[in-house]
This record gives C-alpha cells, sequence and structure tokens, in this order.
C-alpha cells in the first residue's frame, strides 16, 4: 500500500467518512496513521465525536490491534507561518505580520498558495522521521477536495515549480511533487451507484491520469442490499395477481377476510418490485460503467442504523477484508 493515501469523490458521496474509515482500517495491527483535512469543515472531529481539531497533530483513535489515528486540520494560514519559518526564520516577524493581516492576504489573493501550502504540509508529514530514521506515520491520508478540484489542488506545486524557477519556493514545490507523483502516493475516487458521480468519478481518473498523478482505487459508498437477483425480478414480472393473492391468503396475511384483504396487497407489493427492478438495473449500469474504468473497485454498505462511531468501525473492518490495509 502507498504510504500517502488521497481520497476524493463527489460532494455527497461520503468522501470523508471513507477517508476516516481507511485510517482505522491501515492503523490495524499497530500501525500509526495520520488523517488530515483540508477544507475547514471539521468533518473529522464529528465523524469521531471529539472536539474541533486544533492545528497539530492529535491521537483521536485507537484501532484494533493497538495501532492509532492522529489527525490535523491544517490551517492555511498557520502552515504559511510554518513555511515562513522553515525557510526564512521570520521567527517573530512572522507573527506580527498574522496580526497585520498579511497572512490572510496572501493566502486569500492567490488562491493557489493555498493548495501548495495544504499539499506540502501532509508530504512533510509523509517524509517525517524519527531520530532513529523510522517515518513517525506509517500511513498519511488525506480528505481531499471534491473531485472536480483534485486533479488542479494535487497539481499546483507543479505550476508553482515553473513560475519560481529558482531558490526555496521552486526546491519544496519540486519536493511535494516528487512525493504526489510517486508510488508513494494512490488517489482514491468515492462514489455511489448513481449516474452524476459515476460520471464525475471517470472524469476525475482521466484528469488525473492526464496529470500523471497515480490513482488509486474506486471506492462505491453507501450500497444498499441485494433484496432480489435478476431470476427472482424475472419471476416477479410473470407472475400472476390471482397467484400472488392466494400465495398472501395462505401465508395468514389478510385476517379474517383474507382473499379480500391479500387482494388489497397485491398492487403496493408489485409496484415496490417494480420500482426496486428500475433501480437494480440502474445500478447494475453504473457497476458496469466503474469497472470499464479499469480500476480496482470496492464496496462500502449502506448502514442501516445511520453513521456514528460504532458504524466507522464497521466500515473500517469492511476495508480490511477487502484488502485496503
Amino acid at each position: 500500500m502507498s504510504r500517502f493515501q488521497v481520497v476524493s469523490g463527489k460532494g455527497g458521496t461520503g468522501k470523508t467518512t471513507v477517508a476516516a474509515a481507511l485510517a482505522l482500517a491501515l492503523a490495524t495491527e499497530g500501525k500509526r496513521t495520520l488523517l488530515v483535512e483540508v477544507e475547514g469543515r471539521q468533518g473529522i472531529a464529528q465523524l469521531f465525536e471529539a472536539e474541533a481539531l486544533p492545528y497539530e497533530e492529535r491521537k483521536i483513535a485507537v484501532a484494533p490491534g493497538g495501532g492509532e489515528v492522529y489527525a490535523l486540520a491544517i490551517d492555511p494560514e498557520l502552515a504559511l507561518l510554518d513555511y515562513l519559518q522553515m525557510f526564512y526564520k521570520l521567527g517573530g516577524a512572522g507573527r506580527a505580520l498574522k496580526k497585520l493581516g498579511a497572512i490572510d492576504f496572501a493566502t486569500t489573493i492567490a488562491p493557489g498558495l493555498r493548495d501548495v501550502l495544504l499539499t506540502g504540509k501532509a508530504c512533510e508529514a509523509v517524509r517525517r522521521k524519527d531520530r532513529s530514521g523510522r517515518f513517525v506515520y506509517d500511513y498519511v491520508v488525506m480528505d481531499a477536495p471534491p473531485t472536480g478540484r483534485i486533479t488542479r489542488f494535487l497539481n499546483v506545486n507543479d505550476e508553482v515549480a515553473g513560475l519560481a524557477k529558482i531558490g526555496p519556493i521552486h526546491n519544496q514545490a519540486q519536493a511535494v511533487m516528487r512525493v504526489l507523483k510517486s508510488a508513494e502516493t494512490a488517489v482514491h475516487l468515492v462514489t455511489l451507484l448513481e449516474e452524476m458521480p459515476v460520471q464525475e468519478t471517470a472524469d476525475g481518473i482521466a484528469e488525473l491520469r492526464g496529470a500523471r498523478l497515480p490513482v488509486g482505487r474506486i471506492i462505491v459508498n453507501m450500497v444498499r442490499p441485494e433484496v432480489l437477483d435478476a431470476a427472482d425480478l424475472e419471476l416477479v414480472r410473470a407472475v400472476e395477481r390471482s397467484s400472488v393473492a392466494r400465495s398472501l391468503s395462505a401465508a395468514g396475511l389478510g385476517g379474517a377476510r383474507r382473499g379480500q384483504n391479500a387482494e388489497r396487497l397485491v398492487d403496493p407489493l408489485l409496484q415496490q418490485a417494480e420500482e426496486y427492478a428500475e433501480r437494480y438495473g440502474l445500478e447494475h449500469e453504473q457497476r458496469a460503467a466503474l469497472s470499464e474504468l479499469g480500476l480496482p473497485m470496492h464496496e462500502l454498505p449502506l448502514l442501516a442504523e445511520g453513521m456514528d462511531l460504532a458504524g466507522l468501525y464497521e466500515l473500517a473492518g469492511e476495508l480490511r477484508e477487502q484488502g485496503l490495509s
């Protein structure tokens, strides 16, 4: 598995949930994972039922086998201060710039700079080693921007390296791109079995490949259980109404006046079966379209009880069973 796992997806597909579950799955058996948030939504804190994350790496969960998940919500302004201190040793002058509003001004008028800082901070965590020479984190998982913006977000350092021909900015941008375009990185795309998310996933994969960024896997989220298969649906279409009514009556559905009441149940049941058949067909079409993209594909179930911390651990278990750890 690549050490830097980037998770993107169309809005509403649950990419933050998948990123969190992946971080838990990767931390299994004593591993240490850093889960990074870059959009300022505090979605990670909500999922882990924790307080809002500060701009520091904080342990938020323990995975099966004793592994640890740390989390970091990257603040672009504070990341810029880190950057200025790292390369220009500004010290107190950097804090003065923040008080004057210069940091906010810089990250606002140069949107690309914000993405440089976010990706740079994450890649620094990927490369960081302790005094013994071991990596501080076995894996870094990024809850990245949506699919429509992911390629430009990850590729911004290429543009910066081209603009700044020499100096620390150029060198930093090149170092980040070496990580992002290497085997250390994998960009996973989260989707649903619906037409728009699947199309956006296909477009996103094409853009990532065009930029020579390493595409990882497709993760289909919130997959509903298959109640009837194709053979069952064909039988439903062919069965006569009277036969359904007799079966319902024989099963004791309908009360004292079984025949009449059972008849009333037939139409709603057949209508529900018809709606299920339509959804079944559409989902199978979208699954086939995803298969044609030529990437490993994993599916996560729609949790009947909704998403909570227990559900997050359940999804992490699903990912482990499917080989994503």
